[in-house]
């Protein structure tokens, strides 16, 4: 059987995740910390694009590793319309919609963009795989109560599916037999709805509960009078709500180790706002729960969140009457995008051509 050397992006928040797969061995893996020092002069995420770009290539070059023996490049798809799940060939309009019309502002719209200038470079295939923006959502979970708008699928959907498979292996079923509800637990939180193979409904980081850097659903009356109270200017107020709000608003921390160390010592105020989460967590449950008419097989909670027992366990007080709970700590992305990229070149999956066109959208002249 022919190697395969995939090459895996993954750029977030707080860092750049890079690794190179050998067919399904991981053979280098880097989770390089970007600092909000590194990147307080960059207004706008797309402007990280050079900056990111040396972090990967300084990488592989550390790693001893030349692009020229890559077989494929694969990223996480960041913020694009209409994406269907499994895999995408990344292409001229990908890149350009990622760059000038994204749907949010996210450093991850960069991983595709860079995965296609390398794997251009040397002449492979460029693909990303479960995109956060995957639309398999019910009619009625679109409706919104404002004429001219809807919502917008967006979860950790990649990671998500990647734990709903392991969920199924477990058990001994197909994923598209099951009803899951996920939770994804990191620097922002998301839910996920899972009937039967398909994400029908999702609780995103800003229409959920508050996060590590996310402020989560604030009342509409409220966060209106925020807008134009002229204090804040609007790069500032979506700073406000992703990144810089949550825990890092309420008391200046993120890291749920550092947090609970902060508990262990009698900090009160750190206890009942990392309490606070876990409820708003509990209550985004039971809202997905309604929504799959309370036939849940599982209950799945991922991300780096995962690991702390005293939050899982704040939860399970609240929800464990919903369905047995299953705790998959940490994240598989890197994973997950690899052997989708595998299955691609193996050609067990077909990869879908990008053709959707977002409103006003002309093409770079």
């Amino acid at each position: 059987m022919r190697t395969e050397r995939i090459l895996v992006i993954n750029n977030g928040s707080t860092s750049t995740k890079v690794a190179v797969y050998e067919n399904e061995k991981e053979i280098a893996r880097g989770d390089i910390e970007v600092t909000p020092e590194q990147v307080k002069d960059f207004k706008y995420a797309i402007d990280q694009l050079e900056f990111r770009t040396k972090i990967i290539l300084n990488f592989l070059q550390d790693q001893g590793i030349s692009t020229s023996g890559l077989t494929a490049v694969v990223a996480r798809a960041g913020a694009l319309p209409a994406l269907k799940s499994g895999a995408y060939r990344i292409n001229e309009l990908m890149t350009d919609i990622l760059e000038r019309f994204p749907t949010m502002q996210h450093a991850n719209n960069l991983s595709a963009i860079i995965a296609y200038k390398i794997a251009s470079s040397v002449g492979v295939p460029a693909l990303v795989y479960d995109g956060d923006t995957m639309d398999e959502f019910e009619p009625e979970a679109r409706v919104l109560g404002i004429k001219g708008y809807q919502r917008v699928p967006t979860c950790h959907a990649l990671n998500m599916k990647s734990v709903a498979r392991v969920v199924a292996d477990q058990l001994g079923r197909p994923y598209d037999s099951l009803n899951l509800i996920i939770v994804h637990l990191g620097g922002g939180i998301s839910l996920s709805a899972h009937r039967r193979g398909r994400i029908i409904d999702d609780i995103f980081d800003d229409e959920g509960p508050m996060s590590p850097q996310r402020a989560g659903s604030i009342p509409a009356s409220m966060l209106v009078d925020i807008c134009f109270s002229g204090k804040y200017s609007q790069v500032e107020l979506h700073r406000m709500i992703r990144g810089k709000g949550g825990l890092v608003s309420l008391i200046g921390m993120q890291d749920a180790r550092e947090i609970e160390k902060s508990i262990s010592e009698g900090d009160k105020e750190a206890e009942a706002v990392y309490y606070a989460m876990a409820y708003q967590v509990s209550k985004g449950i039971g809202e997905l729960a309604a929504v799959l008419c309370g036939h849940v097989d599982r209950i799945v909670i991922t991300g780096g969140i995962a690991y702390s027992k005293m939050f899982i366990n704040w939860i399970a007080e609240r929800i464990s009457f919903i369905a047995p709970i299953e705790v998959i700590p940490g994240e598989r992305e890197m994973e997950a995008l690899a052997l989708g990229a595998l299955r691609v070149l193996r050609g067990e999956e077909k990869a879908r051509e990008y053709d959707v066109l977002p409103e006003n959208y002309t093409p770079r002249a």
